[in-house]
């Protein structure tokens, strides 16, 4: 009898156990899997080579930055201030352009 009340005892410790887990990681969860490969950033519309992590002015024209979703950010290794969207060649110097880990901030490019 003790056995088996001892076994029900660890049934439902092991119960809550999983249940409290199951509960706490759930809002974590992306909930697409786009989600988790696209970034946003904001970028003027007459100056596209203009990037930022966050909405502002454009610091050629002085236009708002518009939201745009872009999966990768690609820059030069010998200019940062060159950035784009898109794999290419750096119009200064013609090196392959790299693929950026971090969005840049407002005042890392374009001096």
């Amino acid at each position: 009898m003790k056995t088996l009340k001892g076994l029900f005892i660890l049934l439902l410790i092991l119960t809550a156990t999983v249940t409290s887990f199951a509960q706490s990681s759930k809002g974590k969860m992306p909930d697409s899997k786009s989600d988790t490969t696209a970034k946003y950033v904001y970028t003027c519309t007459m100056h596209p080579e203009v990037i930022s992590d966050k909405a502002g002015k454009c610091p050629k024209c002085g236009m708002d930055l518009v939201k745009k979703k872009v999966d990768k950010i690609y820059t030069c290794t010998m200019h940062p201030d060159v950035v784009s969207d898109k794999p290419g060649k750096c119009p200064k110097c013609g090196m392959d352009l790299v693929e950026k880990k971090s969005i840049p901030k407002m005042n890392d490019k374009m001096k």
